[in-house]
Parts: C-alpha cells; structure tokens; sequence
C-alpha cells in the first residue's frame, strides 16, 4: 500500500505507507450502512490479517435525506407530504435531486445559505391541497432557520443543513468511538475514508475531531470510486486477505447424551430406553473468532435411527460468542445439509456421518459425508432470508 510523496508530480514516485505490522481501520461510508474492518499488514508478502469482525450499522447518507423529508413535515404538514410523494412521484425524485446536489456542499466553515429549488409541481400541488401558498407556510412554521426565496427555492442557513447531518454523523461517531475501545482495535496508525458519505467535510470534520490525532486520516481520490476498485482487486486475488474474524457464531444443531444437573429438564428426550438431550447447538466456530483462509472444521455425528434413509443437519448462526441451545434467542437456521442414504448398507456397527464448515473466504462452504459410502451433499448457507 503505497501514498504518493507531497510535492512530486510525477505518479511514479511513491512513499512506502504500511510497514510490516501496521494496523488501520477502514471506514466505508456510503449511502445506506457505514462499514468498519480493522486489518493488519504482514508483509513481505503483503498479506492482511482482520483484527475485528467487521461491523458498522445503518448510519448512510441516507439518513441525511430522512431528516430533511422530516423538516419539509414540520413545515408542509406529513399528510401533505405522504400525498405529493404518493401522486408526483417524479417531482419528488426532482426535489431530493435538488437536495442532493446542496447536500454535497454542506462544510463546517460555509457561511452563505443553501438554496434548494423547489419544483414547480411542489408549489402548485401545495396551494391546491391546502387552499395557501407555500411562502405563506414557511411564515406560519416555526421553522425560522429555512427561508422562501422570490426565485422558488427554499433558502437554508448553514447551521440548518449541518443540523440536518447531525444525527446520522453521531451514530457514526459512537460507533466509531466504541469500536476504538476494543482491545484488538489498539495502536491504530491510519483510518482510510471511503465510500460517497466519505465526501462530506462535515463527516471528515467530526472524524478528525473524534481521533484527536491518535491515528492518521487518509482520504483516497475518487472515494466513491476505491471500495469499488477494491472488490476488483480483491476479486482478482482473494488470497490478499489470510486471516478473518468470524461475524457470527455457526453451528448444528444435535441431540446429546442427556446429564443430569448440566442440562435442563425441559430439553430431555426419552428414546428406546436412552435419554437425550434436544436441541443442542454443537459450535464449529465462534463470533470473533480468527480464522485462516480455508480453515475446515470436521464434527463426526451418528443418525439418532440406524434404518434412516435421509440424514438432515441444519446449520444455525448467532450474534453472540456462546450459545448452549437452537432454542435460545437470536440463533436462527441458515443452511440445511440433506443426506439422501437410501439404498446403501453401512459395514460399520453404527453409520458414521462427517460435517464439514470451511471459513475464511468470502462464503461459508458447508458439506456432509456418508464415511461409508462416499455420498456427500453441500448446503447453501442462506443470510438474506432474516
């Protein structure tokens, strides 16, 4: 990973960023979520390992347009608001274009108004529904900080566009502020910048304040452009990345020999005389856990009937480090192995079946083994269904 020296034109003279060991945190801000990862360079190679899971939340730009629709409530009313997008669908696209464009220029030291150009359609539709025009609304309102402008615009202060950031950059901010509290996430030297939010001066304002210098800021060119350039890059070589942190917690879920004491009375299960316990959450890996790129773990299991003819494992995941059970909160089914064993005799006194997880890559490959015959299914480990 390389800067180029200031004051040198030429592309091709570049100073070395990242020496061997070096940790930094990228924090791709972009419309809908804001995404953290925190690396570790190991070169020579060049290899990263992740410190952290990655993490982030619903943070986007977006919420800086949520909070502007809120101001238009406050002043327009929210029924008329719900109307106009309902039946101008296309004016209201035209309007939040507008708003984008002055959204952009929003900057902690700017000092002259933003105007936003209404649509014609909005002024029309405004006096039809309530019977006044729009100037006379925005004397009405309470809402001093915005203006109506002779040339149809609405004409906000400054400190009325930087309100309208706020809430979405203090989620960020505490976001960020609790992620460098983690114990792995010590000693960062660098914090990239990316995405489109990353644009913001008002986004790199509170950043900046909020690291106080601890770590150097490092904003690319075309930063809606590099996670992109990324993907490609990544695409190409996914090997750049050894080591991940698990985000979740995966498992199956199986019976086990029932004890007394260990496990609760609700989960036992008399079966030809055996007592088991139900709906045990056998982990394979763990929330946070490090993982090498494609790391396999092997469980060995035995169908709960000799005369099964389908052996079906589900795969369960879960936010938390430990889970005991499939029946606790926030554990929930992503994949199902079906073993089709019909026709097949095993020579062993009791048929052994084989699960298998690889990590470490950007999927999850789950499989089940028939030892005694070879048969073997792979499952799809779902995370878009929840």
């Amino acid at each position: 990973m390389f800067l180029q020296m200031p004051g040198v034109k030429t592309a091709s003279v570049f100073l070395p960023l990242c020496p061997t060991g070096d940790r930094y945190v990228v924090m791709d801000c972009g419309g809908g979520t804001v995404d953290l990862t925190v690396h570790q360079i190991r070169l020579p190679e060049g290899h990263l390992k992740e410190l952290y899971k990655a993490s982030g939340g619903p943070y986007g730009s977006i919420g800086v347009d949520y909070e502007f629709e809120k101001l238009l409530c406050k002043i327009f009313g929210q029924d008329f608001i719900d109307q106009f997008k309902l039946k101008r669908p296309a004016a209201w696209v035209d309007l939040m274009i507008a708003f984008e464009s002055r959204k952009r220029a929003a900057a902690p030291d700017r000092t002259n108004p933003l105007n936003i150009n209404l649509p014609f359609s909005f002024i029309d539709y405004y006096k039809k529904f309530r019977g006044h025009s729009v100037e006379h609304a925005l004397r009405k309102s309470n809402v001093d900080f915005v203006k109506w402008s002779s040339q149809g615009m609405l004409r906000m202060t400054p400190d009325a566009m930087n309100m309208l950031f706020k809430p979405t950059v203090d989620h960020i901010i505490q976001h960020l502020t609790e992620l460098f509290e983690k114990p792995e996430v010590s000693n960062i030297k660098f914090l990239f910048l990316v995405g489109g939010f990353a644009e913001s001066a008002l986004l790199q304002q509170a950043v900046q304040n909020m690291l106080q210098g601890r770590s150097r800021i490092i904003i690319p060119h075309d930063v809606g452009l590099t996670i992109l350039k990324g993907a490609v890059l990544f695409g190409l070589d996914p090997s750049v990345i050894k080591v991940r942190r698990s985000p979740l917690t995966y498992g199956v879920g199986v019976l086990n020999r029932f004890v007394e004491g260990k496990h609760p009375p609700e989960k036992l299960l008399l079966k030809d005389g055996t007592r088991w316990c139900t709906d045990v959450f056998d982990t394979f890996i763990a929330a946070d856990q490090s993982v090498a790129l494609g790391e396999m773990v092997k469980r060995s299991y035995t169908p709960a009937k000799p005369a099964q003819q389908v052996i079906v494992i589900h795969v369960y995941c879960s936010e938390k480090e430990s889970v005991g059970f499939i029946s606790e909160p926030g554990v929930r089914k992503c994949g199902t192995l079906r073993l089709d064993v019909s026709g097949t005799e095993s020579t062993a006194p009791r048929r052994e079946i084989q699960t298998l997880m690889q990590f470490g890559d950007t999927e999850i490959r789950a499989m089940a083994v028939d030892v005694s015959t070879g048969r073997t299914v792979k499952a799809g480990i779902d995370f878009l269904s929840h």
